[in-house]
């Protein structure tokens, strides 16, 4: 894809566990931190639990809009595991066991132990890619432009480090932030102003309390340093009109 262009993606968290609270996702971060090293941005993240219309609809929705999709959750052996059903009706094809994928569980626990349950996990839609698993072998799935990951994060992320090197990114986010100890109430009208001068920028606002004072940190996001630059040497003169000193970066803690 062209450096220039902007790429974009969204991830489905799918598991009743998740919107429990029984079990904490830390996939989305890891998610989100790796494709913006490489250009992709990451537009929507959606939790959605364990029901097969509620997914095929998603998917369905997600991956109309956006370049890349990555589910995480609903890829094991047991019966609530229905993401790669899911998926296959979503692309109105059928769920086939994958040759490769059975191969693969079948030399890892031997004949022995290859119990039905797991070999649920060797079922892809037809025409679905493998995606390795370094950790514990059963696949993800690649199928147009959504890519089915693990739940687990230790797999889920070991999946996605691996086939970072087949996705492409476009015009990479760059972000500057200049932090200050001025109210946000304070700084309001101005930041807008900028805001309104520099449309192609991102300019995000975060409160903090630190040594006692009140003060907060401007993130300035885009693909163009030298607008970027331009709008924080902006921002230093009006953090400074206000009477406090402008901060590089984060201040101290």
């Amino acid at each position: 894809m062209s450096e220039s262009r902007i790429v974009t993606a969204a991830v489905i968290v799918i598991g009743n566990e998740i919107l429990s609270g029984r079990t904490k996702d830390t996939n989305l971060n890891y998610l989100a931190t790796g494709l913006t090293e490489i250009g992709i941005r990451l537009m929507e993240g959606r939790f959605i639990p364990d029901i097969e219309e509620v997914i095929v609809a998603t998917v369905n929705e997600l991956r109309a809009k956006h370049d890349y999709i990555f589910t995480t959750g609903g890829i094991g052996p047991t019966h609530d595991d229905i993401t790669a059903a899911s998926i296959a009706k979503a692309f109105g094809v059928p769920l086939i066991k994958h040759p490769r994928a059975a191969k693969l569980l079948l030399d890892h626990y031997g004949p022995e132990n290859l119990t039905e349950a797991r070999m649920r996990m060797a079922h892809t839609p037809e025409g679905a890619e493998l995606i390795d698993n370094p950790v514990s072998v059963a696949p993800g799935i690649k199928i147009g432009n959504v890519h089915v990951l693990a739940g687990v994060p230790r797999i889920c992320q070991a999946m996605f480090d691996g086939l970072k090197a087949e996705l492409k990114g476009g015009a990479k986010m760059l972000s500057r932030t200049v932090s200050g100890y001025v109210g946000e109430g304070a700084i309001a009208k101005d930041l807008e102003a900028l805001q309104n001068r520099y449309p192609m920028l991102e300019i995000g606002s975060y409160p903090f309390f630190r040594a006692g004072k009140f003060g907060a940190s401007f993130v300035i996001r885009g693909t163009e340093k030298d607008r970027i630059d331009a709008a924080a040497v902006e921002l230093h003169g009006i953090i400074r009109n206000l009477g406090a000193e402008p901060i590089e970066g984060e201040p101290a803690a």
